[in-house]
């Protein structure tokens, strides 16, 4: 879901918080620990029979092509401003939902897609749940067309 206005991924504020943070972590320690792993494989000879070094310079290539992405991620990236006084569940807001069927309450934030996680409560407001469940009023029931099934979703309570 590209902002409209922008053509960028929406994110939330800890979304983008988290993304400077992995890339920190890895342009800095990241880089430095491949750097010493590739130094002590040098060191076991002849580098063209040299697995641990080979390894060492993949795992490299792997760590960097990583940073790249984050960074065009992170260029990419709308910061979207969450409304506090919202009366429904929106970008960036946590809630209650209860799944019908299951009879299961999920707590969930609506997030852009980057930031996705389900086992962490963060859902994704591109995915079929997510865009059904996007401005629903607290007990107002909401169909979800999801790959297997249609499913009823209901918002129980707005946590923040």
């Amino acid at each position: 879901m590209p902002d409209a206005e922008t053509g960028g991924e929406p994110i939330t504020e800890e979304g983008i918080a988290a993304l400077r943070e992995e890339i920190e972590q890895l342009e800095g320690p990241g880089r430095i620990e491949m750097a010493a792993r590739i130094k002590v494989a040098r060191e076991l000879g002849d580098l063209k029979e040299n697995a641990e070094y080979h390894i060492a310079k993949e795992d490299q290539a792997h760590l960097e092509t990583k940073i790249k992405r984050l960074r065009e991620r992170l260029r990419n990236a709308v910061v979207v401003e969450v409304d506090g006084a919202a009366d429904s569940f929106a970008f960036g807001h946590t809630a209650e939902v209860l799944d019908e069927k299951s009879g299961k309450v999920n707590t969930w934030t609506l997030v852009g897609s980057t930031e996705a996680n389900l086992a962490e409560g963060r859902l994704s407001a591109e995915s079929p749940i997510g865009r059904a469940l996007m401005n629903a009023k607290v007990g107002q029931p909401v169909k979800a067309e999801t790959p297997r099934e249609i499913r009823t979703f209901i918002v129980q309570k707005l946590v923040s």
